[in-house]
């Protein structure tokens, strides 16, 4: 097909609808634009194909034989159109919303709060996929990925959510009353750690502990890491968001606390339209971090590095 040749899609529309309605006022209301707007649509369709399509009537309007013929054509092929695209969009709407989140994420805030989402929108069907892997974006896969990092991914947008901050914690079962001076008195206790994830072996560099010195480690999904911390199973480091109540009731105590502003929690999609269940999910999300947020930081940590 010569694309460069066919009549601009505005003209043809025009045209249409003013042979499905015989009167150019009808039609103009029906695309949403004026009188004047229409009749230039048709005059400029008319020189592009060197014939006249209508004319004029005390009542309206009346298409010439070449009209005719244009306008049977036209009103199948836009009908089909119609069809098809609104079969599209029945399809989108009705397929879950699929969003991909990090274990940690889903269990410590996702999970806790998904019954006050099914309430406020019943009708959407949210299939939660609980990864650390990151997932590639495509067109009718996954809609939404809530990722940790700088939120610097080529071709995706991202959205901060929640502002990083490495949080070194301990249950006050696990260490009574000792009080921490210096990051390498952890080196005394298991270190928990989530799988694929570099965070805690950086932040120990950071602060003098190269990865030669002797550990105690155990590696672990994101949702086994928290409830392994709030156990006393070991030493652990998270974000305080996720733990913000066992803080504010002392059963968990801050060592050390590291603000690290560059990096977050972000909503991460493809560029581009977005389905309007996601945009009402991400909606839901963000009001839902503003509410949590105004509930922290009633604690202190020991260190703040």
């Amino acid at each position: 097909m010569n694309w460069r040749t066919l009549p601009s899609l505005t003209s043809l529309r025009a045209f249409a609808a003013a042979a499905e309605y015989q009167n150019l006022t009808k039609a103009a209301a029906a695309l949403n634009v004026t009188h004047s707007a229409v009749s230039q649509q048709i005059r400029v369709l008319e020189r592009h194909l060197g014939t006249r399509l209508i004319t004029r009537t005390q009542h309206g309007i009346s298409l010439t034989s070449q009209g005719e013929y244009l306008s049977v054509g036209l009103l199948e092929a836009f009908a089909a159109v119609a069809t098809l695209t609104e079969n599209l969009s029945d399809a989108e709407a009705a397929r879950p919303l699929l969003v991909s989140a990090t274990p940690m994420f889903s269990s410590a805030f996702l999970m806790p709060r998904l019954s006050a989402f099914i309430e406020a929108y019943p009708d959407i069907e949210l299939n939660l996929d609980s990864t650390i892997e990151a997932v590639a974006l495509k067109p009718g896969g996954v809609d939404l990925a809530i990722r940790y990092g700088t939120g610097q991914w080529p071709g995706l947008n991202a959205q901060l959510l929640l502002p990083g901050c490495l949080t070194v914690v301990a249950s006050r079962d696990l260490i009574g009353d000792r009080v921490f001076t210096d990051p390498s008195e952890l080196l005394d206790y298991p270190l928990l750690q989530e799988h694929a994830s570099v965070e805690f072996d950086l932040w120990l560099e950071k602060v003098g502990i190269s990865t030669n010195t002797k550990r105690k480690v155990v590696r672990m999904p994101g949702n086994m890491l928290l409830d392994g911390i709030r156990r006393g199973d070991g030493i652990g480091a998270t974000v305080p968001a996720f733990i913000a109540d066992e803080l504010n009731a002392g059963k968990l105590v801050a060592l050390f606390d590291d603000p690290i502003p560059e990096i977050g929690y972000y909503l991460v999609t493809l560029p581009g339209a977005i389905r309007p269940i996601l945009i009402l999910f991400m909606r839901w999300l963000q009001h839902s971090m503003t509410e949590y947020e105004q509930s922290l930081f009633r604690w202190k940590p020991a260190h703040l590095l």
